[in-house]
């Protein structure tokens, strides 16, 4: 009876184990189905490569270099491309090699190569407004020499998203790691168990529970109010180095642990130092941990918004220095708050979605490879 109790228990709490698991599972694709089925239709090569605002440019080009004929329709001789009539206005749909718009120079002189997909506004004096494609060509045929060309490149890509992101990882690992590794050794290696001890440890553990709208609300009042930094990549840096190093220590702190206590008596025994220790033995040891901590922390930068937003900006551009005007920026998540919030660009957010969740898809194998690697040179396997 008692054995018939039992297996009735267990088999109750199998089928709880099994549905708890099931409906994690099930969230999880759920989750990525959606997000794959809204936005990856708008995921392709334009919304990879393109700038996220449009950019209107005068360029000079000199039609002395051409390319020869082409019997394809509304084909431009003395550019070398093919264009065509897309929603009213007057786009290069082919360009041939070698074509003269590829040395084309805007106002400053600096080279700038028409692709394919620009929009030619206006050549010389003639605006293309109620224009044809026919009509287009004679105009851009006629003359000799060099012709002035109004060209703008259409928008809506995440390149400056994608580079702000990167910037914006790069800044805050180069603060947050170093302090965050060289923290976890002192409370591993050289902390002695005590009150400090313990103060630590409870700061530790509050820094990583306090949310992270708290951090933003204090990265803006320090960093970019009383240091004048503005909304900037640097503020935000320093923002998300703060949240990381409870991260990082606590990874990197336990990473020390599992170093056999061997290596470090073995060592010692040898006539090294305490620092020689940790710097030839104890961190090579604990290398694959670190790193794995290090690329957690990236996929918590790259899924911040909170504390971006009030620090770093929402700014569609690439920054161009530390601090300023010019320094504000949007990374890919900030940017998808501000479509659903500002503009309601449901389509848009759940393209930029898709490649956030590849992203961190890439940055979790990664990690497992890592850690994979580091068992097996453990057992020798």
């Amino acid at each position: 009876m008692k054995n018939n109790q039992r297996k009735f228990k267990d088999g109750i709490l199998q089928g709880l184990i099994y549905a708890s698991t099931s409906v994690t599972i099930g969230i999880l694709i759920i989750i990525i189905g959606f997000v794959l089925y809204k936005g990856l239709p708008g995921v392709n090569y334009n919304f990879l490569t393109r700038m996220w605002d449009s950019q209107t440019t005068i360029v000079d080009i000199d039609r002395n270099s051409v390319t020869g004929g082409s019997a394809e329709e509304n084909y431009v001789e003395s550019l070398g491309i093919t264009i065509a009539l897309d929603d009213g206005y007057i786009i290069i749909k082919d360009i041939k090699k070698d074509s003269p718009v590829e040395n084309a120079l805007n106002i400053k002189k600096v080279p700038y190569e028409l692709k394919e997909k620009d929009v030619i506004a206006k050549a010389d004096s003639t605006t293309f407004r109620d224009i044809t494609a026919e009509e287009a060509v004679e105009v851009l045929n006629e003359g000799t020499g060099a012709i002035r060309l109004k060209v703008t490149r259409p928008g809506g890509g995440i390149v400056p998203m994608v580079i702000s992101t990167v910037y914006i990882i790069l800044l805050t690992l180069m603060i947050a790691a170093p302090i965050g590794i060289c923290a976890a050794i002192y409370l591993n290696e050289y902390a002695k168990p005590g009150k400090v001890l313990n103060v630590i440890r409870f700061a530790i553990q509050n820094l990583a529970g306090i949310p992270s709208i708290i951090y933003g609300l204090f990265g803006m009042l320090v960093f970019v109010q009383n240091f004048k930094m503005q909304y900037s990549i640097l503020a935000g840096g320093l923002t998300l180095s703060i949240m990381l190093l409870p991260t990082i220590i606590s990874t990197t702190e336990e990473t020390l642990k599992e170093v056999p206590n061997v290596y470090r008596q073995g060592s010692m025994g040898l006539g090294a130092t305490k620092l020689q220790t940790i710097s030839k033995i104890i961190l090579p040891s604990a290398l694959p941990g670190i790193l794995v901590a290090i690329i957690l922390s990236i996929g918590r930068i790259v899924g911040e918004s909170a504390a971006l937003i009030w620090t770093a900006g929402t700014v569609a551009q690439i920054p161009t220095a530390l601090v300023g005007s010019e320094a504000g920026a949007a990374t890919l998540t900030t940017k998808m708050y501000w479509l659903i919030k500002e503009s309601a660009d449901l389509e848009s957010a759940t393209s930029i979605a898709v490649v956030l969740l590849a992203l961190v898809i890439l940055l979790n194998l990664l990690s497992k490879i890592i850690t994979k690697r580091f068992l097996r040179n453990r057992t020798g396997n």
